[in-house]
């Protein structure tokens, strides 16, 4: 039995009709607020995301969002009825023992840095940068060769980007505790470290976190310093790169830069507010090619926190997962660029319905989605995956994968540098893969997938222009031989003239003297 967090929820039902004169006030002590109000219909709601930021708490009756001012006094412009609601949390009788903690940003910088130092052999930490507020942002690289890239898909988790939204903030410090202390002993943990590149950030929105001070997380926002919702601030393949009308904020622009640097193959974004997997699109109506796929990976993964979790957990909406759009519009989400953009298959886990739970139901959320987390993570190696190379030289090439009669919006895959691995994640079939590279020929084979399972295709193209010792052999090939007899003018005597014609086309005469 889950414990009952103690909260403190206070709804102020206030007409749009009062509020002009009061919204100085309700900022006052604030710079973001979160408020409900009622749907009309899912074109009402997907208008309104474009001035507001919806929340997954969202259903089809009642929309939850949050607003900084100005987007608030846009929103007042709608004439829609909101209640505010006051989501100050306290709790009593909170223990650092077992995981159901929240810790300080202190102590959570002196964790990260201590997993590298404990585990050198296998952890890298990094540090993307460090915030205005002197806050960094933290990532940890586990591998087995963590300092030399090998033929292994990149994994990507992230969480809390939103900074009130905290349960995977604690359970990705966990998983990385977990890996590290279970390599070598545990042979299914051993064997993904040995064969992913994995890369966890537990915590890509600090100065939200610790919006009130780095002692704790009780007065923490939803959006960065700057009152900017980072889930809006990606560049987005329907509304542009600047989406919301913000700059990309330092934390979008260290994500971007580290996706530019590292091509994740396969990463999942961590989110509370609901209980959830939510799979591409978010932007459009249209499903992406890959959407059985989807439904496959999102299942796999709701059905496991099912198995392990209580009676209810992961089965609301479609048994546990929904497409994005199909929920809400999101524009300028880290999911759909990553999809479209990079290249990368991204989903958003909303891991409770708590955006910040009781730190003594922490172990529970732990419990019911470890399996889950190591299940996403091994489907990292499923799929057609190989390496392409230059065919004379032996030289990897960063070249496209693309699916004839299947790819659109993006979907295809390119091979990545140093290696020239790929990684195409497909639901099984059978399927005509295309190889192609500026400057090269271009290939394509039949290839079979299983799901839940891998098929290895190397190749190699080779470069326009290259001719081959055996092509050359070919093309000098005799198709016809003509004889000319003609006259010797120095002797007097009769010459035959041979004329071969090759198959490239070329000529060659020679002369035969009698």
């Amino acid at each position: 039995m889950m414990k009952k967090a103690i909260k403190i929820l206070l709804l102020l039902i206030i007409p749009f009709s009062l509020i002009g004169q009061n919204i100085d006030n309700i900022f006052a002590e604030k710079k973001e607020i979160y408020f409900s109000f009622n749907i009309k219909d899912k074109s009402q709601l997907d208008r309104l995301s474009k001035i507001i930021s919806i929340d997954h708490k969202t259903n089809k009756k009642d929309a939850y969002a949050y607003a900084n001012k100005k987007q608030f006094t846009k929103f007042l412009q709608k004439k829609i009825e909101f209640k505010i609601i006051d989501n100050s949390i306290s709790y009593n009788n909170i223990s650092k023992n077992n995981w159901d903690y929240y810790p300080t940003y202190d102590q959570y910088v002196d964790m990260m840095y201590a997993f590298a130092d404990s585990f050198p052999q296998i952890c890298k930490i990094h540090s993307l940068g460090t915030l205005n507020s002197g806050r960094e942002l933290l990532i940890i690289n586990i591998s087995d060769n963590v300092y030399q890239k090998e033929n292994e898909p990149s994994f990507l988790y992230t969480s809390s980007m939103h900074g009130n939204e905290l349960t995977g903030y604690v359970l990705m410090i966990r998983l990385i505790d977990d890996i590290l202390n279970n390599y070598n002993s545990d042979s299914y943990i051993t064997d993904l470290v040995n064969e992913i590149d994995i890369w966890i950030n537990p915590l890509a929105n600090p100065d939200g976190a610790y919006a009130g001070g780095n002692s704790n997380v009780w007065g923490a926002t939803r959006s960065n310093a700057n009152m900017v919702d980072l889930n809006r601030n990606y560049p987005d393949p329907q509304d542009g790169p600047h989406p919301d009308g913000n700059s990309w904020q330092d934390e979008t622009l260290m994500f971007m830069g580290l996706s530019d640097s590292i091509d994740f193959n396969l990463s999942s974004n961590l989110h509370t507010g609901a209980v959830v997997a939510n799979y591409p699109w978010d932007t459009w109506i249209q499903l992406t090619a890959d959407d059985n796929w989807w439904q496959h990976i999102c299942n796999e993964y709701a059905d496991t926190c099912q198995y392990y979790g209580n009676s209810n957990y992961f089965t609301g909406f479609d048994d546990g997962i929904v497409n994005g759009y199909d929920w809400y519009e999101v524009d300028g989400g880290r999911q759909d660029y990553m999809n479209y953009f990079k290249h990368c298959r991204e989903f958003t886990l909303e891991l409770s319905n708590d955006k910040t739970p009781n730190p003594l139901d922490l172990p529970y959320y732990w419990n019911a989605n470890k399996n889950s987390f190591y299940n996403f993570m091994e489907q990292s190696l499923y799929g057609l995956r190989g390496i392409i190379t230059d065919s004379i030289t032996g030289l990897p090439l960063k070249a496209k994968v693309e699916i004839i009669g299947h790819d659109e919006d993006s979907s295809h895959v390119f091979s990545s540098l140093q290696i020239g691995n790929y990684h195409r994640y497909i639901y099984q079939g059978s399927y005509q893969f295309t190889f192609s590279k500026s400057g090269y020929h271009t290939k394509t084979i039949n290839a079979s997938i299983i799901n839940n399972n891998f098929t290895i295709q190397d190749v190699q193209l080779v470069p326009i222009g290259f001719v081959s010792v055996n092509n050359i052999k070919e093309n000098k090939k005799i198709i016809n031989s003509i004889d000319i007899l003609g006259k010797n003018n120095n002797n007097n005597n009769n010459n035959i003239i041979k004329i071969n014609i090759f198959k490239d086309g070329s000529i060659n005469k020679k002369i035969i003297i009698d």
